[in-house]
């Protein structure tokens, strides 16, 4: 009988969570403005890249940075990559860098970056990667997130979610005074 109550209790606190989770996840929310302080939290740090190598942020300072926040076990977040190692290739010659900050585990990242030939930089960024998503405007914590970040190192614009790629790349063009 009580373990009937719990299984019972347990399937109707998940059936909660499962349509709460649905509603929050299909809403669209718009970034809140980034802090004064959130890329110099980013340029702070030294991540492990996919390959297990300490890089530093501070040595992509200068250029106009599309920051992707993601994870393995993000469906949308997987379904842009395709998208997202295009737009590194055609925009490489104009001064933008696309990086991945994986909010995931260093093996989870590396396997992930092999099996689908992402061709820009990914790191393992875990809580830190949350952190700072949220300090450029990640007000729910959601993934995936984006942040455009100019060569002065100000978050210029940033989004919530599947990215549109015609919108992403046209902010592009207009906010990257450095071409």
């Amino acid at each position: 009988m009580m373990n009937k109550r719990f299984t019972l209790s347990a399937i109707l606190i998940g059936l909660v969570f499962a349509v709460l989770g649905a509603t929050v996840g299909a809403k669209k929310f718009e970034p809140a403005p980034a802090s004064d302080s959130a890329t110099q939290q980013l340029f702070g740090l030294t991540l492990n890249d996919a390959n297990a190598k300490p890089q530093a942020m501070k040595q992509w300072q200068g250029k106009f940075l599309v920051v992707n926040f993601w994870a393995t076990w993000c469906k949308p977040c997987v379904e842009e990559m395709p998208e997202l190692v295009q737009l590194q290739k055609d925009l490489a010659a104009n001064n933008v860098q696309l990086l991945g900050l994986g909010i995931d585990t260093p093996s989870n990242i590396a396997d992930f970056a092999k099996k689908y030939q992402i061709s820009y930089p990914v790191f393992a960024a875990g809580m830190d990667g949350t952190s700072i998503s949220q300090a450029m405007g990640n007000k729910t914590g959601g993934l995936p997130f984006t942040a455009l970040i100019s060569a002065e190192g100000k978050v210029v614009k940033a989004y919530s979610g599947r990215l549109k790629m015609p919108e992403l790349r046209a902010d592009i063009q207009r906010l990257n005074t450095k071409k």
